[in-house]
């Protein structure tokens, strides 16, 4: 049987989508599941979800910079995070505070944003007028410089797009895309949005194959209704827009 594995990013407490990919990662046999963090905010499903992730017996984690937000001080938190933190128990937080930056498995090394930042993005960037571009291969490998040595297969998440380059090193850099949200914004470093345009939840497949991965990008339509009124119903159509359509534009 071939070491098959998948890795997931960005949940952002949509558990109707992280249960259809549960159910298809389930389905293809896979051993082991690499999460790379943001596992909760937004106005969705936030114990609900934690309550699935904890519950798997098979998933190595890492945090995400919301999961760190969520654990800051109410008061100082923004819309998406302070929704998601009021759902939390102590048990959640305590799972989520316990979660390290990142982690090397084997010659799988998983972080949310890159090595040193769970807040840049890697395999993406955000020009001065707001456009989210493709990074170049040679940028891609400057943030790549401390990655473990040992690294030969690179996973971030944090933009929520889907991409895998290979580096002039032959190691490969990969970004599942993101389980629950395809679409958002944001301020930093300027006012930019993100959009995926295709509503279905992502992950990717990695497969071992002798001493060399074989990986894949996959996508897993779901009824994404529920996650829909409760973004209605918390008064973010920022939110229910993209989940409908993948888009964060109208």
């Amino acid at each position: 049987m071939k070491d098959r594995w998948a890795v997931i990013s960005d949940i952002h407490g949509n558990v109707d989508a992280l249960r259809a990919v549960f159910a298809e990662i389930d389905r293809l046999g896979c051993s082991r599941i690499l999460n790379l963090g943001d596992h909760v905010s937004g106005p969705l499903a936030a114990a609900e979800t934690l309550d699935e992730v904890m519950a798997r017996d098979d998933m190595i984690s890492v945090h995400g910079n919301h999961d760190r937000y969520v654990l800051r001080a109410m008061e100082t938190l923004g819309p998406s995070d302070a929704v998601a933190a009021a759902q939390l128990t102590e048990v959640h937080k305590d799972w989520l505070a316990a979660l390290p930056a990142a982690a090397l498995i084997e010659d799988v090394f998983l972080c949310h944003g890159t090595p040193d930042s769970d807040e840049t993005y890697w395999l993406h960037d955000v020009t001065p007028q707001g456009d989210v571009v493709d990074r170049g291969g040679s940028a891609v490998a400057e943030l790549a410089a401390t990655a473990p040595a040992k690294a030969q297969v690179l996973l971030c998440g944090h933009t929520h797009l889907p991409r895998i380059i290979q580096l002039a090193s032959g190691a490969v850099v990969l970004n599942p895309g993101s389980v629950g949200l395809p679409a958002y914004d944001d301020v930093t470093p300027v006012p930019h949005v993100v959009q995926s345009g295709d509503p279905a939840a992502r992950f990717a497949l990695m497969e071992r194959r002798n001493t060399e991965w074989d990986m894949s990008l996959r996508r897993v339509p779901y009824d994404a209704s529920r996650m829909v009124d409760l973004a209605q119903r918390n008064n973010r159509p920022d939110w229910a827009h993209p989940l409908q359509t993948g888009w964060f534009d109208t």
